[in-house]
């Protein structure tokens, strides 16, 4: 093993959760992705990759009937920036709403009983950091942004996808696609993109961030910063915004 790659493993596993610290380490993982990642350094990437994806997409019709059963409280569910404030970036208004089920270490026990199979697949997902629904209203336009940590890889499992499927869309790099309903979509979400609902019905995707596969040592750097972002003040700060909307969703329920 390198001697620069040793000392910032060590560092690593020394330092406290400070976003400062966390984010140069996360920076240092993002210069040595291309050298260790099993899968390459892509925008898009396949389902051979990551074979569990087809269990995913032979069961989407189950994850869709349990969606159906959340989407009439789709007003109730929490805006994105709600629950992760740091999301008012490109989330400033009351479109884009979420229903999660785990989130670094986080499990949101009653959302998993909601959707029960929905959870049972889920658990089945290796590296799985995090899993929500994914609910875009009619027009709106998630603005042009990048993700921090090279680490992690997302998938999108298409749910509900309204036509034209030309008005409804997302934008990696410098490639546009489309949904399909019951497919799944893998990106690096590193590079700068984009969304566009600009249809009269809402989108829904199964939303997924994937630790990224890599081979050793880096996969111990990444574990480590996965471990420390989900006791992070950022986590936490949204698990608890999370709990608070649950109770007052269960509360409604009643």
């Amino acid at each position: 093993m390198k001697g620069g790659l040793k000392s910032a493993i060590k560092n690593v596993e020394q330092f406290s959760p400070n976003q400062g610290t966390l984010g140069k380490v996360v920076s240092y993982i993002e210069g040595l992705v291309p050298k260790y990642s099993k899968v390459g350094d892509a925008v898009f990437f396949s389902n051979d990759q990551f074979p569990w994806s087809y269990e995913l997409e032979a069961n989407w019709q189950i994850i869709r009937q349990e969606l159906d059963q959340v989407m009439p409280y789709a007003e109730a569910l929490p805006n994105f920036q709600d629950i992760s404030p740091r999301q008012g970036r490109i989330a400033d208004d009351d479109r884009w709403k979420t229903f999660f089920f785990t989130a670094f270490g986080y499990k949101s026990q009653k959302n998993c009983e909601r959707c029960p199979e929905t959870a049972k697949l889920l658990a089945k997902i290796p590296g799985l950091k995090v899993a929500f629904f994914s609910i875009l209203a009619p027009g709106k336009h998630i603005p042009p942004h990048r993700g921090k940590h090279k680490g992690i890889i997302r998938c999108h499992l298409a749910l509900k996808v309204p036509e034209p499927k030309e008005a409804c869309y997302i934008r990696v790099a410098d490639q546009i696609t489309y949904w399909e309903e019951g497919k799944t979509l893998f990106f690096d979400d590193t590079f700068q993109h984009e969304v566009h609902n600009d249809t009269s019905e809402y989108r829904v995707v199964l939303f997924l961030d994937i630790a990224r596969p890599l081979r050793f040592p880096l996969s111990l750097i990444n574990w480590t910063v996965n471990t420390l972002v989900g006791i992070s003040p950022i986590v936490q700060v949204a698990r608890g915004n999370h709990e608070s909307w649950e109770k007052q969703f269960e509360a409604l329920l009643k």
